[in-house]
């Protein structure tokens, strides 16, 4: 009962939160699109004058020479370049703290993020930790920041978690084996280069990941009760992109072109969802990701049909998948709702089986469905504007749906 009554008050609350939300800004980045794009970017910031810049990116893209032609275009420019490569999978607070003592020891004017969501979120928090002088525990939450975080500008080597335009930085407990965000209109980046040279080398099951990760988002966005103006062309835009072109790079790594459509489908997935938010599929997502480790592209997309499922009978829902359906040619309006919301449901089936993606999460555990539905729910409750309601006992059984079973 008392659960039961601390997710009405999350919902009370989140009444007043619709308002707030229209009304906060969403800054984008600049951004260059297309081959080489990276290098136009490095050329922008040595036209503004930065003298110091740090590369936040991982140890395997330095290794596969990722991140070499980048350094040695800001370094023509007489630009002191330094490197922090110890980023990895869900960043925690002992790396970021690595990496902003990194950030002062060699006075850094701004960075550089290369790689995927992990090193982008990394930067995000390193950046504003300089600027701040907090600690990651203090920038945890809505709006903590008081001061711009230092000049932050990205390469995405992945297609998938948007975190190039996002106002969201998301950290992960390696004690308590917890996710949380630090969300502030301050910590979009600069600018961003979008460019399908330097996601040529993602091998297939990040590029289905990703992918997944980007299509979760749009739909999510487009499903829920807030929507933004720009919320239906951002979102139907991205989940077109995806099926016309997550396929073609799952199997062609070096198609150029749908490299490039899986990047602004990620680019626009991530203004979708960061005015619409998202729902119970990231919810699921972050509590299965923070206890077991796995990555949350494909937690997305292995929960992402399951929970479709779920909602596709709510009026609301129905009507937008339906119309989701007919943008990517699985029907035409004239036919019943409920079966073009069922079609899309099936295609995004359809899709995972195409590109290497599970049915069940392997090492979900019965024991804990109870403790991991209970999170997701608060989660789900306390943040998203979902357009149907999940009891706990729902949650579970949707979990149960996930497991392996013998």
């Amino acid at each position: 009962m008392m659960f039961e009554l601390r997710m009405l008050g999350y919902r009370f609350l989140k009444a007043f939160m619709k308002p707030v939300v229209k009304l906060v800004p969403q800054p984008r980045p600049v951004v260059f699109v297309g081959p080489d794009a990276a290098l136009r970017l490095c050329s922008m910031i040595g036209g503004f004058g930065f003298r110091r810049v740090l590369i936040v990116t991982d140890a395997v893209l330095v290794k596969l020479g990722v991140v070499a032609p980048l350094r040695r275009a800001l370094v023509e420019q007489g630009i002191d370049v330094a490197l922090f490569d110890s980023i990895l999978p869900d960043p925690t607070h002992p790396v970021v703290k690595q990496g902003h003592a990194a950030a002062l020891a060699h006075r850094s004017e701004a960075i550089l993020a290369v790689g995927g969501g992990s090193s982008i979120d990394a930067a995000k928090v390193i950046a504003a930790m300089v600027t701040s002088g907090k600690p990651p525990e203090k920038l945890l939450g809505f709006f903590r920041l008081s001061k711009p975080m230092l000049p932050l500008f990205v390469v995405p080597t992945t297609a998938g978690t948007g975190s190039e335009v996002t106002v969201a930085a998301v950290l992960t407990d390696p004690v308590h084996h917890q996710k949380a965000a630090v969300v502030d209109p301050r910590i979009v980046p600069a600018a961003a280069a979008l460019d399908p040279k330097v996601m040529q080398g993602m091998p297939p099951h990040i590029t289905a990941a990703t992918g997944m990760d980007a299509l979760t988002h749009a739909v999510e966005a487009y499903l829920n009760v807030w929507p933004a103006a720009e919320t239906a062309f951002h979102s139907v835009s991205a989940v077109r992109l995806i099926f016309a072109n997550l396929p073609r790079a799952y199997v062609h790594g070096d198609d150029l072109e749908a490299r490039e459509a899986m990047a602004l489908a990620s680019f626009y997935g991530g203004l979708a969802f960061t005015k619409a938010y998202v729902g119970y599929v990231h919810a699921f997502s972050h509590k299965i990701g923070g206890t077991y480790g796995v990555p949350h592209g494909q937690a997305n997309a292995i929960a992402l049909p399951y929970v479709l499922d779920f909602i596709k009978d709510a009026p609301y829902a129905e009507a937008r998948l339906a119309e989701l359906a007919v943008a990517i040619g699985a029907g035409i309006q004239e036919e019943p709702r409920a079966i073009l919301a069922q079609r899309f449901v099936d295609r995004v089936r359809k899709l995972n089986l195409a590109i290497g993606i599970p049915e069940k999460i392997a090492p979900l555990r019965g024991s804990d469905i109870p403790a991991i539905a209970r999170a997701a729910m608060v989660e789900a409750n306390r943040d998203y504007p979902v357009p149907k309601r999940m009891k706990l006992v729902q949650a579970e059984a949707l979990l149960r749906q996930m497991t392996v079973t013998s």
